[in-house]
């Protein structure tokens, strides 16, 4: 693995204002969302307005993704994810959620999840996963991906590609019938074959008008998640794989998970609903 340094916390600059006219979610100006109460399965208005959200988050985080080089600070993809949204009327889910500062989540090498972004550059060999969430019409749509940044090395990039791997067959396993857990069996018996460890305490999750509805997606096989898959469910699949233990460290901020073992760690994911076949993919763009 690359010897580059650990990562530090760097300076967080001023919120980007939205427009007001875009509509915020309920949770902006509170310390917590409200619980959701409604179903996991949605009718067909939902599903197409998440359609809808799916892809302007997926086309935000690939315009700040077109940025990821050297010398590019993580607070500069931020900007144009925020401004990509803002532009086509869709608000930052992350921003103000819980107090989250930003619009996307930056996570690079050892950080598992929920970065921030700041003034940290990016730097030749680093691996970067960016999340990004709209919301618009009511819904959300959440998807993130990680990127190789300059000439990264086997060790990183194979678990780049690897990652990416186990959330397209945990999307091939989802099927009218069988239980929740598949997601995470599947997963786990690939990162297996590699010695990769997989996050367990950060998983998927439903969504719909709500960021995060309250069903659990694992990606490792745990016995105790039998929620039936249904038609109609929407929710997110989101492996972390790790170059070595999923036990983790949180920084002061909150919010930054980092590896125990400060070992690299990647991560995809993507939003779908349950066809009667299958699953489709929600955040395409």
């Amino acid at each position: 693995m690359s010897g580059q340094s650990l990562l530090a916390p760097g300076k967080i600059s001023p919120t980007r204002p939205v427009p007001a006219s875009i509509p915020r979610p309920e949770y902006v100006g509170k310390d917590a969302p409200t619980p959701y109460t409604g179903p996991e399965v949605q009718d067909a208005e939902t599903i197409e307005k998440m359609r809808i959200a799916g892809r302007i988050a997926a086309q935000a985080m690939a315009e700040a993704a077109k940025l990821i080089a050297p010398g590019v600070t993580t607070d500069e993809l931020d900007r144009v994810a925020h401004e990509f949204m803002c532009d086509h009327g869709a608000y930052p889910s992350t921003l103000g959620y819980r107090g989250f500062p930003k619009s996307l989540c930056s996570s690079l090498n050892e950080v598992i999840c929920h970065g921030i972004p700041d003034s940290t550059v990016l730097k030749d060999g680093d691996i970067v996963n960016l999340d990004v969430t709209a919301y618009i019409n009511g819904v959300h749509g959440d998807n993130n991906a990680t990127y190789l940044c300059g000439d990264v090395d086997e060790e990183s990039t194979l678990l780049v590609e690897r990652t990416r791997e186990a959330l397209n067959r945990a999307i091939k396993a989802v099927k009218p019938g069988r239980q929740i857990n598949i997601i995470g069996r599947v997963i786990e018996s690939y990162a297996k074959r590699f010695g990769y460890g997989v996050v367990r305490d950060f998983t998927g999750h439903g969504i719909n008008s709500s960021f995060h509805s309250g069903l659990i997606v694992p990606h490792y096989d745990s016995p105790h998640h039998t929620t039936d898959i249904k038609p109609g469910m929407t929710f997110t699949i989101e492996p972390m794989l790790t170059l070595g233990s999923y036990d983790y460290d949180m920084w002061d901020d909150g919010w930054t998970v980092v590896t125990k073992d400060r070992k690299r760690t990647a991560q995809f994911e993507h939003t779908l609903v349950v066809t009667d076949t299958g699953a489709e993919i929600l955040t395409l763009p």
